[in-house]
């Protein structure tokens, strides 16, 4: 059954659906932090709910750019899955853990390759047991190119997946963000990314500009002095094209939820796919309201609780009967929905 998030009267528009619940984080939940070594010999963290039973779902959570383990839209997941007896995880993109990474290379919006190797990894930790991918924003753009590209092999990998507010097109998404009251998005992006960018210059002297990275005002800007020739794109608009997963996703194969509500102000309705770009095993949803990656629902001051819920009833739709019912307090599922298919 699809579902939405009741509108809070009290809360309108996407940007206060927006930025109110980066001030509703909650509590942190349990985690166990795991380092592993990655195939080019460089690390990434891992944090790991509390021990949860061995046979028990696995459910991955890929966050959004300069996100975590500690970002409201993770600590809302990983507690929902506390509640349900589930287990969890959220890799983190290579220099967000909190630690600066020992390559040159950062993370992007189009990584799919990061995204593959982690998921085999975690594939392999999950046992028997069904493995779920959800990604948020960037992390969820990286899953869809990835589920896209791999097709059919990525149903021996993963049983369902879930991606909430991805950009699609990212030239439409990133061009939103320099206009209007989106610079201030923008610039908050911008001085923990800069920040990165000068230390690996520090680190890796004469591989980017650096100056042009200081000077940047929009992500284009950025991503031309950093991002691009970092990871092997000409430019901007080369790794913006490239990294997009809108032209995948008539590729997938794996039950997947694409949910992008119609407030986002990251993402315009022109970033959203047509149906016939949809492949059968993938459903686009369409919620009025929630703002970017917000999803405020209740009374003042309003709980995070839809969000896991609607991710968690899309994975408890794969597992059967006994695994459907899923419910946390002050949640309600509605039928009521918005969706292209």
């Amino acid at each position: 059954m699809a579902t939405t998030a009741t509108l809070p009267p009290w809360l309108p528009g996407g940007h206060l659906q927006t930025i109110v619940p980066l001030l509703r984080k909650g509590a942190m939940p349990p985690y166990r932090r795991e380092r592993i070594e990655t195939p080019d010999g460089d690390f990434v963290d891992l944090d790991w709910l509390a021990t949860r039973p061995d046979d028990a779902p696995l459910v991955v959570l890929f966050h959004g750019l300069e996100g975590s383990s500690r970002s409201h839209y993770s600590r809302s997941l990983m507690r929902a899955l506390q509640a349900a007896g589930w287990r969890g995880v959220v890799p983190h993109f290579r220099g967000c853990s909190g630690e600066p990474n020992r390559l040159l290379r950062a993370y992007h919006s189009g990584d799919s390759d990061e995204i593959d190797w982690m998921l085999h990894h975690l594939r392999r930790r999950a046992g028997a047991a069904p493995l779920f991918a959800a990604g948020v924003s960037l992390g969820g753009n990286a899953l869809l190119k990835w589920l896209g590209e791999r097709a059919d092999t990525a149903t021996t990998i993963v049983d369902a997946a879930v991606s909430v507010c991805a950009p699609l097109d990212l030239a439409i998404a990133g061009h939103a963000l320099s206009r209007g009251f989106n610079k201030l998005y923008t610039r908050h992006f911008l001085k923990t990314l800069v920040r990165k960018a000068e230390y690996k210059h520090l680190r890796h002297p004469g591989r980017f500009d650096i100056e042009r990275a200081r000077r940047a005002t929009t992500l284009h800007a950025f991503d031309d002095a950093f991002t691009a020739p970092v990871h092997g794109f000409a430019g901007a608009d080369d790794y913006w094209q490239k990294a997009s997963s809108k032209p995948w996703l008539a590729g997938i194969c794996v039950p997947t939820l694409i949910l992008n509500p119609a407030n986002d102000p990251f993402v315009p309705s022109t970033a959203w796919p047509r149906a016939t770009e949809l492949a059968d095993a993938v459903r686009f949803e369409c919620p009025p309201g929630g703002g970017h990656v917000g999803f405020l629902t209740g009374s003042p001051p309003g709980n995070l609780d839809w969000l896991p819920a609607r991710i968690l009833g899309h994975f408890g739709d794969r597992l059967g009967e006994g695994h459907r019912r899923l419910s946390y307090p002050g949640v309600t599922l509605e039928s009521r929905h918005a969706f292209l298919r």
